[in-house]
């Protein structure tokens, strides 16, 4: 747990202000979708913060943020990979070459994206889809 929870502005000034936007939209969309559990984290060694979507013990997704950098991770378990597979043609190339060059551990497949932009914003959601349906219209 970091000993603050960082805001707007420290936010802004870890990540510049582009991506702040970034960061603000995508939290945004999944809370538009999903009513969880928020809960800030420290970010280990590689990462400043961890933002993570929970609900009944189970992690949705998690963001984190470092210095000019965002990610965004969705690991799918051994279930949700063959529904992923299944979907295949309804998502964009560059998921697939995340999802292709990410490790399989015995857990499942931890898929990291570090979004400049929104354009995977419809895959992000479509990924978390196959998690949880989304609580929220």
């Amino acid at each position: 747990m970091p000993e603050r929870v960082p805001d707007a502005e420290q936010m802004t000034a870890l990540l510049g202000e582009a991506l702040y936007g970034i960061w603000s939209q995508l939290c945004a969309l999944i809370d538009e979708h999903y009513d969880m559990e928020r809960l800030w984290g420290s970010g280990g060694k590689e990462w400043t913060y961890e933002y993570k979507y929970r609900r009944g013990g189970k992690t949705l997704c998690a963001l984190y943020a470092r210095e000019n950098c965002v990610g965004f991770m969705v690991i799918l378990g051994k279930d949700e990979r063959r529904r992923f597979e299944n979907e295949r043609s309804a998502y964009s190339a560059e998921i697939w070459r995340i999802y292709e060059e990410t490790r399989t551990y015995h857990d499942g497949k931890w898929l990291m994206f570090e979004p400049t932009d929104t354009s995977l914003f419809g895959d992000f959601l479509r990924l978390l889809t196959i998690k949880r349906k989304p609580n929220r219209k």
